[in-house]
């Protein structure tokens, strides 16, 4: 008797990222010479005030499992934060905390939407946003976003949809594109969709990390849209996996059953330390880390041109540069292969966030050391010379 098959969700798209990483671990069994410019997550640890509080609920703190949404103490520490930056008055009761931005992106699809329903994303985008919408049994609509309009949606490629979505996903800073929307248009943006009775998912696990553009909250414009943050980017925090969801009020009992079901609560070590992530200790060495990413910045879009790379997007925020390749090749994915093969620089296919461009276009990450940048350029120079 044959075993039985996976579901039909279980045959999603692969993460390509994730199989880069895998090419990578191989290769490192035999060279020890991989450069990362593909990887999505900071190069430094977390920073030392949170170490500290993570060595103190190690020794003092039982952390067994916490409250669905999450200790009182890390929603309260949030919401001091939107006090702060946004100068918004957020209730801890508006909060619940999750197991990284995936697992409160997933809780809210799952909260928010049923089979069928039509979710909208920007092109190119996150590819877990279309993987996962696609996972629970909704449709998919993207919004092919170009230079035109800086990478991002408008009110006008959304009233110009033949059918209105249920959803609409945004991310300011942008992944793969490192875009940051207007605030007039994230305003146009939000109001549309709370008129039309489109759920607005605004992904912000960027905001911190920006050059000489400010970021603004979707709550802003009203509490009618779905906020995700996280202490991955900014906070150098990836794998201690923990996020949060901004909700609306018809949203947080359906998201706290939800996430008291699949995850029980975000991990409680990760809770305890990240009180101190929004510290001001914590934050001057974290925007040490914003000031290595502008000068990394600024020598990747000097030495691009090296390549024969004129057209990218304008890298406002997090550490992506979005780079046409077209004059290189029409297969990036095999593209990216051969050149970690050839040189051990790992650079990320753009078919993985761009289904219908990206085969002309790759992602290069430069949130490493400003000598892992120009390492990975020399070597990519000598090969393409």
């Amino acid at each position: 008797m044959s075993p039985r098959p996976a579901s039909v969700r279980g045959g999603v798209e692969p993460f390509h990222v994730m199989e880069v990483l895998k090419a990578v671990a191989a290769r490192r069994l035999s060279h020890d010479d991989v450069v990362l410019l593909c990887v999505g997550q900071p190069s430094t640890p977390a920073p030392a005030p949170v170490l500290d509080a993570a060595d103190r609920a190690l020794r003092a703190d039982t952390l067994g499992y916490t409250e669905a949404v999450g200790t009182l103490d890390f929603r309260r520490a949030i919401a001091a934060h939107y006090a702060d930056r946004y100068r918004l008055a957020v209730d801890p009761g508006e909060i619940v905390v999750t197991t990284g931005s995936s697992g409160g992106f997933l809780l809210t699809l799952l909260a928010a939407f049923d089979p069928g329903d039509l979710v909208a994303i920007t092109r190119p985008g996150y590819p877990a946003y279309r993987n996962d919408i696609v996972a629970t049994g909704c449709r998919l609509v993207e919004l092919a976003c170009g230079p035109r309009t800086r990478y991002q949606p408008t009110v006008a490629m959304l009233e110009e949809l033949p059918e209105r979505p249920a959803g609409l996903v945004i991310a300011s800073p942008a992944n793969p594109t490192g875009t940051i929307i207007e605030a007039a248009e994230l305003d146009a943006v939000a109001r549309w969709c709370a008129a039309n009775d489109v759920l607005l998912i605004s992904d912000e696990i960027y905001h911190g990390i920006s050059f000489g553009r400010p970021t603004h909250s979707a709550w802003e414009s009203g509490r009618d849209a779905v906020v995700v943050g996280s202490l991955s980017k900014y906070q150098s925090m990836t794998g201690w996996r923990v996020g949060w969801l901004l909700l609306p009020e018809p949203l947080r009992r359906p998201v706290e059953l939800l996430q008291g079901n699949l995850a029980i609560c975000a991990p409680a070590i990760s809770q305890a330390a990240g009180v101190a992530a929004f510290g001001p200790d914590a934050r001057a060495e974290l925007d040490g880390h914003v000031r290595r990413y502008a000068a990394n910045r600024d020598i990747l879009l000097a030495r691009l041109p090296e390549l024969g790379i004129t057209s990218f997007a304008p890298p406002d925020g997090a550490f992506y540069a979005w780079c046409d390749i077209g004059h290189l090749t029409d297969d990036s994915q095999a593209w990216c292969a051969d050149v970690l093969a050839a040189t051990g620089v790992a650079l990320t296919p753009g078919i993985d966030f761009d289904p219908v461009e990206g085969h002309r276009f790759m992602r290069l990450s430069f949130c490493g050391t400003a000598e892992e940048i120009a390492d990975g350029i020399d070597r990519l120079v000598r090969h393409l010379g």
